[in-house]
């Protein structure tokens, strides 16, 4: 465990045991591990870490193997500089591939994903489809902004390279601070905020939530547009699986345009459009959520032979 964070305001909140798996260049990508089972594995996104699913890891680990790794430069995980990792698209879907290989070579596995998870968990699903059982998509995208929508400005100010807006992430921790209060829909008990924004106590520490703002991809020609482009291609590759739309109505970002593509797309998939809800989902209405997954798993219970272990 990296104990440069503090961990003490919010123990209580996350009691799970630390898992590193090394990755090149002597980086340690942070996971947790915890039940037994069939592999649910839960994709974070942007600025969250695997204490956003906290509650999921909890009410799901007695029947299935709970796996929840943290992006490198997010949560537990080690924090390079841009020298020791790339902070692509491409690199975040190698890191999920090595951790699937090392823990879960042959599935079945029940995929989670929410905001940047979607496209990172996505690319990994196309290319292992033989692994993957059913899907839950949470507040995301596995396509270019819907309509040619533009992202609210906020982004792209951020998106662009910018020493100003670079130093009030960096020093100001600008965006994971904002995203206390513009994510959920609720207010946030003091705890938990000091969760959400732990890893990210300082400049060399927030590094990574500015990198996954520059590169979010708008078109096939950015530099991870072209994972993108191969995902929303064959997005409805994975129609055949049971997939879940869980979404938060009130999000800035992944709005109601992004749910309604999500429906077109996958128009057999179960859809949940939750009012009460922002972004951040998992902290304005857990029980729901957890209620809602618990009879999707229970009604999507897949019986080939070929994912019996």
């Amino acid at each position: 465990m990296d104990q440069s964070i503090d961990m003490r305001p919010f123990a209580h909140l996350y009691p799970f045991r630390s898992h590193y798996l090394p990755l090149r260049g002597g980086l340690r990508y942070h996971y947790l591990d915890e039940g037994a089972g069939s592999p649910m594995v839960m994709v974070h996104g942007n600025p969250t870490w695997s204490f956003f699913f906290r509650r999921l890891v909890t009410a799901f680990r007695d029947e299935f193997r709970v796996i929840v790794p943290d992006h490198m430069g997010c949560g537990l995980s080690d924090k390079p500089d841009a020298k020791r990792y790339g902070f692509r698209l491409t690199d975040r879907v190698a890191d999920l591939t090595a951790l699937l290989d090392h823990l879960a070579p042959q599935g079945p596995v029940t995929l989670v994903v929410h905001d940047w998870g979607g496209m990172i968990g996505l690319a990994w699903a196309l290319d292992h489809l033989d692994q993957v059982e059913r899907l839950v998509i949470m507040n995301t995208a596995g396509f270019f902004p819907p309509g040619r929508k533009a992202i609210p400005q906020r982004l792209r100010l951020l998106r662009t390279p910018n020493p100003l807006m670079d130093r009030l992430v960096l020093h100001a921790n600008l965006f994971a601070r904002a995203a206390l209060y513009m994510a959920p829909r609720r207010r946030l008990a003091p705890d938990v905020k000091a969760g959400l924004i732990a890893p990210y106590n300082c400049p060399r520490h927030r590094l990574a939530t500015l990198k996954f703002v520059q590169d979010i991809p708008l078109g096939p020609r950015d530099p991870s547009g072209a994972i993108v482009q191969r995902v929303s291609d064959n997005l409805a590759r994975i129609g055949d699986r049971p997939v879940q739309l869980i979404w938060g109505a009130h999000d800035f970002v992944f709005d109601r345009s992004y749910y309604e593509e999500w429906r077109r797309r996958l128009p057999l998939a179960e859809a949940h459009w939750i009012f009460e809800a922002g972004h951040y989902l998992m902290e304005d209405v857990p029980e729901v959520v957890v209620g809602m997954m618990r009879n999707f798993v229970s009604e999507n219970r897949v019986l080939s032979l070929k994912f019996k272990v």
